[in-house]
């Protein structure tokens, strides 16, 4: 799942070319994708918790692989993105293994499982996006979505094969217009997000669009606080214990996605700007490759610190560290050693952070609420990515220099934009601190259901207990 989504960055510049359309119009490859995963993550979450997290996961899966499939087989761009689309489904896949995972281990597991299941996003992303440089050199790019496809392939089978289907459920009737207002208002906030550089942030349709999805996001809260059954359970999340994480993830995806967008792009940044050190998109890539590495390295040490300290402690420590490293880039984004070293480090405070904001939902909400919990906090991620890659397009747009008759960005384009993500992460560690102390292993400590049982539902304020 996180290979897919970054391996059509390094196909952009050449898709236009290839598909006969615009830029513009190649960038939904990546819109596409980003709005489904964003909508359907609750959503999805949701009816894993009411139907079966297996059934939904193998569903999910299922879908991604048939869009890469479509990829493969087509260069028409209305194609293309219908089926970065489908792929976006597979976005569900971290909060249902999530629930999964606290569903089959044994307490004391389920912290280390979860922060080693996030590093895996962090690997698979480093590893797509010099896996997609290569192929952009040497191959045809159709040859990207066959190996995400013979990936996808492998996946679902080993889910077949391996992943049992969890005994928890909430049972229920699904709440379809809630559903359909929240995928509309999300819809029109990350299309004025995603978009609005391109569209022009003062024409009419992106404050229409930004408007509108908040104004439907106010009607879909009313209809959740009114409906028995509700897609997110507003009540669970307005508590502390969880509205705080969730606001953490939005602060911490803002920060981390800036890392990724802004890295590549000043590694390849001409010499005649004076700065840029003119690498390929390969080399560009490999910067981001040691980060990747160290998210699953040290994912066992952050699950040891939020079992020692607590997962409050892991996360306020994370952002502290990204933060840091925003700081040292500030100084620092000359060399290529220095610049890979910087995005390193806010790689290692992102292992931290996506390690123990799972463990933070787990012990806030009921078991049977986990998948759909888990979703919602994964959609602030998303959400964060979207506003972070809107920042950087601003940032870079506005703050530009001429050299040799073309428009680059500034050096203090990037500066400003590491500063900017060193303050928000610096908001996320002061997030993390003003939760409650719990005890870590106690918390989680919570009865798994023996293969076929049905777990009785937890009642209670556990975020209040803790």
């Amino acid at each position: 799942m996180a290979l897919m989504q970054t391996v059509v960055v390094p196909l952009l510049p050449d898709l236009p070319a290839q598909t006969g359309s615009s830029p513009a119009t190649v960038s939904w490859m990546l819109t596409a994708t980003l709005v489904t995963g964003a909508v359907l993550n609750p959503v999805l979450g949701r009816a894993g918790d009411m139907y079966g997290k297996r059934r939904v996961l193998l569903g999910s899966l299922a879908t991604m692989t048939a869009g890469s499939a479509l990829c493969a087989v087509t260069s028409d761009i209305r194609v293309l993105i219908a089926a970065r689309a489908l792929q976006g489904t597979a976005a569900v896949v971290v909060s249902l293994a999530t629930s999964i995972l606290r569903d089959e281990l044994p307490p004391h597991r389920v912290g280390s499982a979860a922060a080693l299941m996030s590093s895996t996003v962090g690997l698979g992303a480093a590893f797509g996006l010099p896996l997609a440089s290569v192929v952009v050199e040497h191959a045809d790019w159709h040859t990207m979505f066959w190996v995400t496809t013979g990936l996808g392939l492998a996946g679902f089978a080993a889910a077949w094969l391996v992943v049992p289907e969890s005994p928890v459920r909430t049972p229920g009737r699904f709440d379809i217009v809630g559903t359909v207002l929240l995928g509309a208002g999300l819809v029109a906030i990350l299309l004025a997000a995603s978009k609005g550089g391109e569209w022009g942030w003062t024409s009419p349709v992106v404050p229409s669009l930004a408007g509108g999805g908040v104004l439907v996001l106010l009607v879909w809260g009313w209809h959740q606080l009114r409906t028995r059954e509700p897609v997110v359970d507003l009540r669970l999340a307005a508590r502390r214990t969880v509205l705080l994480p969730h606001i953490a993830a939005l602060l911490t995806g803002i920060a981390f996605y800036a890392n990724w967008l802004a890295t590549a792009q000043l590694v390849q940044a001409p010499e005649i700007t004076g700065y840029g050190l003119g690498e390929s998109a390969v080399v560009a890539s490999l910067c981001l490759l040691p980060g990747g590495v160290i998210m699953v390295l040290l994912s066992p040490l952050s699950a040891r610190l939020s079992d020692a300290r607590g997962a409050r402690v892991t996360l306020a420590l994370g952002t502290a560290v990204i933060s840091a490293a925003y700081l040292f880039r500030v100084f620092t984004s000359e060399q290529l050693w220095t610049i890979t070293l910087g995005a390193s480090l806010c790689s290692l405070g992102t292992t931290l952070a996506y390690s123990a904001l799972p463990t933070l939902i787990i012990q806030a909400v009921p078991q049977e609420q986990t998948a759909a919990a888990t979703g919602l906090n994964v959609l602030m991620r998303t959400i964060g990515q979207a506003v972070s890659s809107t920042i950087v397009a601003v940032v870079l747009t506005q703050l530009t220099m001429t050299a040799g008759g073309v428009r680059f960005a500034d050096l203090d384009a990037y500066l400003l934009i590491f500063g900017i993500a060193c303050a928000v992460a610096a908001g996320a560690s002061l997030t993390a601190l003003a939760l409650p102390r719990a005890r870590p292993r106690s918390a989680m400590a919570v009865p798994v259901a023996p293969s076929g049982a049905k777990l009785p539902a937890v009642s209670g304020d556990r975020g209040t207990d803790a």
